[in-house]
């Protein structure tokens, strides 16, 4: 995939919210810590290169999720263990409302995990405080990953982070519920974006009481990205400032009043009340909704919840813009800390996790699909068919991707927060989508200014 380009679909090239506390947690504590005792670099760091380590030796891997992710992880910690007898991987887990806040205590501790489960809002916080190594110094291949998918990890030119896998932010449709409605499936190589809201109206019309054409989509900022991109704009500039115009948010709150207007989406208070029970509790986890754009990993928990066959369309607007707005998003980041005593052992632990046929088969796509492309390609045939829908799908858009997004500034954690409160203000109709632009650049500006 090409990293540069724009254009309409012609001129093709190829190519989750934050806890509040934990953020505030890093603001407070980061400060004070610093990196690169190990010689390995964190942020500009000049320090000699670290002696040869010496082994047997323990490194600690942390990371976020379910019970489920964290017996596969364990199992995979135990087959690089068995190739790796010197090796010992303390597991460092805990699910992800208490993730940051534990990190954070952490590191202000000088406890640093040695290996690190990032995410893209927080990345830029711990980075550019020299807590995380460049990778691009250590010995991990990186050889099958795509560029433009690497360079989601990339900060002014140093690799805080490597991608475990990629998801893409996307349509998930109920084609039961399109059929019992008398609506047709859109084209989604063509669709605009006020044919989402004609769509979502004409379900709702047809499907009776109690069902909608689809959920609200503006609490979360990457539906804004996308759309922004297709405008030649973006929600962050490569110098980590805020790109989008005020037009742009705009336009896309008021898709959200054009559909409770026209019936397709459910009133303000109800919206508030899906958003909050997750993809199983909304619409179309619960079979009250023909539509909804979630995470394509997210596909197999609404499939699930949902009992249909869902499926997975573009966004809106993608043929009718300056460019392509979709983009194959990072699911999470591995990193090493810039102090860890034991980069080469780390490193080797990364490179087994990226680069590991018995790891991929294990983990599947529970961290996105992987992000080394043969590794991705061997586990296929072990995917569901929910899985298998979603690679399928992830490849269709392959040719029609641009670029990865620049990695969000310091302080763009604070983003979920914002988006989520005057979405609500906008639903409610207690501010306008004007005013609702100003108040968004007004208060992410002031967050990234920090």
């Amino acid at each position: 995939m090409s990293t540069t380009g724009n254009g309409l679909r012609t001129r093709r090239g190829k190519r989750l919210a934050g806890s509040a506390a934990g953020i505030a947690a890093v603001a407070l504590t980061l400060a004070a810590c610093g990196g690169g005792d190990s010689g390995i670099g964190g942020g500009g760091n000049d320090d000699p290169p670290a002696a040869a380590e010496e082994c047997p030796c323990e490194i600690r891997f942390s990371w976020w999720g379910s019970d489920t992710r964290h017996e596969s992880t364990q199992q995979i910690i135990d087959a690089f263990e068995a190739e790796n007898p010197d090796i010992t991987v303390v597991p460092d887990f805990t699910d992800w409302d208490g993730y940051w806040d534990k990190l954070a205590t952490s590191v202000a501790a000088g406890d640093t995990p040695d290996v690190i489960t990032q995410e893209e809002r927080y990345i830029s916080d711990y980075s550019t405080k020299n807590v995380l190594a460049d990778l691009s110094a250590l010995d991990i291949d990186t050889s099958k990953v795509d560029e433009g998918v690497l360079a989601g990890g990339q900060i002014e030119g140093a690799q805080y982070g490597i991608p475990t896998g990629i998801n893409a932010y996307a349509l998930v449709a109920d084609p039961e519920i399109f059929a019992d409605a008398g609506v047709e499936l859109p084209d989604d190589t063509t669709w605009t974006w006020e044919d989402y809201v004609t769509t979502a109206n004409a379900i709702s019309k047809g499907a009776g009481d109690g069902v909608w054409g689809t959920q609200d989509y503006g609490f979360n900022e990457a539906g804004l990205n996308v759309m922004a991109r297709q405008r030649g704009e973006s929600l962050f500039t490569p110098e980590g400032e805020l790109g989008v115009s005020e037009e742009t948010i705009a336009d896309f709150f008021q898709v959200s009043l054009d559909l409770m207007k026209g019936g397709g989406q459910p009133d303000a208070a109800r919206t508030v009340e899906y958003q909050a029970a997750g993809p199983e509790g909304g619409l179309l986890g619960t079979n009250q909704g023909a539509m909804g754009v979630w995470w394509t990993n997210q596909l197999g928990a609404l499939s699930d919840s949902s009992g249909h066959e869902l499926e997975l369309l573009r966004l809106p607007g993608e043929s009718e813009g300056e460019r392509t707005g979709m983009y194959y998003k990072p699911a999470m980041f591995y990193s090493i800390s810039a102090d860890t005593e034991y980069p080469e052992s780390s490193a080797k632990f990364v490179d087994f996790l990226l680069n590991s046929e018995e790891a991929a088969k294990i983990m599947l796509t529970d961290r996105g699909l992987p992000a080394n492309t043969e590794v991705r390609e061997s586990i296929l045939g072990d995917l569901s068919p929910t899985d298998q829908k979603v690679a399928d799908f992830m490849a269709d858009i392959e040719d029609e991707i641009v670029d990865t997004p620049p990695v969000p500034p310091h302080g763009s954690a604070d983003l979920a927060d914002i988006m989520e409160r005057v979405n609500t203000e906008v639903l409610f109709e207690r501010i306008t989508p004007d005013e609702a632009a100003t108040q968004l650049i007004e208060e992410v500006n002031a967050a990234i200014a920090d």
